[in-house]
């Protein structure tokens, strides 16, 4: 009789959920302590080529929204990776307001709503309330409303702590934060071309809490220097992750109140080009930024790496219309694979779509004249902005990328 309750109870158990939540807490020297044992995040930005991430070493990935977490948390608990569950919230606009307790009411309530249904997973790692929602940061409503969500959160699931993601941590950033919400756990700061300095920075504004990279990537395009046209030039992929390198052993490595962090971004997107942040191409190939986090978060490095890209020049960047001009490229591979290597010439003007995300512009045919470590290219015929891309491959599913703004006038 005994054993049979005991068998109705676990299918029982099976049917109604998952195994309990596992407690996130954190140690007082403000490290990350997952089911009471050092948790040290090794993560990416994303929830695509997720077995690419466990086999590289990584142990966590961040969502920016509530759509699909569910699907998302399943798939991560059969691969044994946690996920940062972010949940979206509003900035300040013209249908929105923090200043509105009607709002703000309605907003804790649909995010109530999604705590309770995903709270006893046992993947679940953190809350995210809102991704750079904070504007300038001296929004005291906002960062009022954002403290009255953490409680809550506290109230329904106390096993998960609570974080808000901001642009950087400016001083008005951080002020907001240490005034007004003292029941956020954790803060996640996106943050790129200043990762190099950010623990001198954070001691600059006061900030003595847990953290972690909840982004962080190569210098981004607003941070990079631009031609005489206002075009950012992108550093080529073996630049990125030397770069990346860098700030991670900086920054991260050594631990502390920082809990880790998030690469962005484990795939592929346009965003100022299709390579600036993704770690894949469109056609599947990872770039040296993959090699080297599974070297930082294994320890070793890959059997077979992306190819280095030592040199790459265009003979002109300012050209006529239908004007002939040439590329070069220099490559070698450390693991002696044979390289081939791909042109593109695309049109670099801007443009959105419906829901304001850049529209990933088609390559340009009929102007890759020759190809080859040297290229000659045909310019457009039409004056405007343009990018020459060029991509080196391995053949084992590596690739080394490059581009250089040129201007027809």
């Amino acid at each position: 009789m005994k054993r049979i309750v005991f068998v109705l109870f676990f299918v029982m158990a099976s049917v109604q959920g998952h195994a309990e939540a596992v407690k996130v807490s954190f140690a007082p020297d403000g490290s990350m302590l997952r089911g009471g044992k050092p948790y040290f995040i090794k993560g990416a930005g994303g929830e695509n080529n997720l077995d690419e991430l466990v086999k590289r070493g990584g142990n966590s990935f961040r969502t920016w929204t509530e759509g699909g977490l569910a699907g998302q948390l399943d798939n991560a608990n059969e691969l044994g990776l946690t996920v940062c569950a972010g949940i979206w919230l509003e900035k300040e606009c013209n249908w929105f307001s923090y200043h509105k307790p009607e709002h703000c009411e309605r907003q804790l309530e649909r995010v109530r709503k999604t705590i309770r249904q995903h709270r006893d997973h046992p993947a679940l790692l953190l809350w995210g309330l809102g991704n750079e929602i904070e504007g300038d940061g001296n929004d005291e409503a906002m960062w009022q409303q954002l403290n009255r969500l953490a409680q809550m959160v506290h109230e329904e699931d106390p096993a998960h702590p609570t974080f808000t993601a901001v642009a950087g941590l400016s001083p008005p950033k951080a002020a907001g934060l240490i005034k007004h919400t003292p029941d956020l756990d954790i803060v996640g700061i996106n943050t790129y071309g200043g990762l190099f300095s950010l623990r001198q920075h954070l001691e600059k504004v006061g900030w003595t809490k847990p953290w972690f990279l909840s982004e962080f990537g190569p210098q981004g395009f607003w941070e990079s220097p631009k031609t005489k046209w206002n075009a950012p030039l992108e550093p080529t992929s073996t630049q990125k992750a030397a770069m990346i390198r860098n700030c991670y052993e900086k920054a991260i490595t050594p631990g502390g109140p920082c809990a880790g962090g998030y690469i962005f971004l484990w795939g592929e997107k346009q965003e100022a080009t299709a390579t600036w942040f993704g770690v894949f191409l469109k056609t599947g190939e990872t770039v040296a930024t993959a090699d080297l986090m599974q070297e930082l978060w294994s320890g070793k490095a890959p059997d077979n790496r992306a190819p280095i890209l030592k040199s790459f020049k265009c003979s002109t960047t300012t050209i006529n219309p239908s004007e002939t001009f040439t590329a070069n490229v220099e490559a070698s591979d450390p693991d002696g694979d044979k390289l081939e290597v791909r042109w593109e010439i695309i049109n670099d003007t801007q443009r959105l779509d419906a829901k304001g995300s850049e529209i990933p512009p088609t390559p340009l045919d009929g102007l890759i004249q020759s190809e080859g470590p040297s290229a000659a290219i045909k310019a457009p015929e039409k004056a405007g902005s343009y990018r020459v891309f060029v991509y080196v491959t391995d053949g084992k599913g590596h690739a080394a990328t490059a581009n250089v703004p040129v201007q027809v006038k």
